[in-house]
């Protein structure tokens, strides 16, 4: 027979192991998300080509350009083209203009989705100024490119052959701030243990 002292040790170990376990799972959750979005196009992630499509249809989509800036970007951020209309499969060239308007040095990343959800699978990014940070110095301006396609492999989806017009949306955030954010979340738990 078990006494008290033992099935507490015992209660103890087993909720040490759920927080354990809670803790890895939530560790794991942004990547495995992350992942998830890129391969299925999932909330209208689109894909990353390595190289131009091999086939170009007669059909086209018309693409229309979006941007989007956090209120302590201290940025302007504009497409320099609202929409075009491309091919199936065609490369196409897009560019986005960004401006610092504050009086101080920023660091931002761009954060950027595809609707209709289900031709996130189907816009392929050849080159984007969204794979990297950009750092802009007060008052300098920048035109950034994008080099895309839409797969000719969308005529074919159920799901998504019907699709004739796609948005393209970026959000700019501020990397330091989101550093700072991170930062503070990943002290809170250290501290709340002393």
């Amino acid at each position: 027979m078990s006494t008290a002292p033992d099935a507490n040790k015992r209660l103890v170990w087993r909720l040490l192991a759920v927080v354990v376990v809670m803790g890895a799972l939530s560790w794991v959750a942004v990547p495995f998300y992350s992942w998830f979005c890129q391969v299925t196009g999932f909330a209208g992630t689109t894909q990353v080509a390595t190289q131009e499509s091999d086939r170009v249809l007669d059909r086209t989509v018309r693409v229309r350009f979006d941007a989007n800036v956090m209120p302590d970007m201290g940025w302007t951020f504009r497409p320099m083209q609202r929409e075009m209309t491309v091919r199936l499969g065609e490369t196409a060239m897009a560019y986005y203009e960004a401006v610092n308007v504050s009086d101080q040095t920023v660091t931002g990343s761009a954060t950027y989705n595809v609707a209709p959800d289900d031709a996130g699978y189907y816009f392929e990014k050849i080159e984007c100024f969204c794979f990297t940070e950009q750092t802009l110095a007060p008052g300098e301006r920048i035109e950034m490119p994008l080099t895309f396609f839409v797969s000719p492999d969308m005529v074919d989806s159920r799901d998504a052959g019907h699709i004739r017009d796609i948005t393209l949306s970026y959000t700019f955030f501020r990397q330091d701030a989101q550093k700072s954010a991170r930062a503070e979340v990943d002290a809170a738990p250290a501290t709340a243990l002393n």
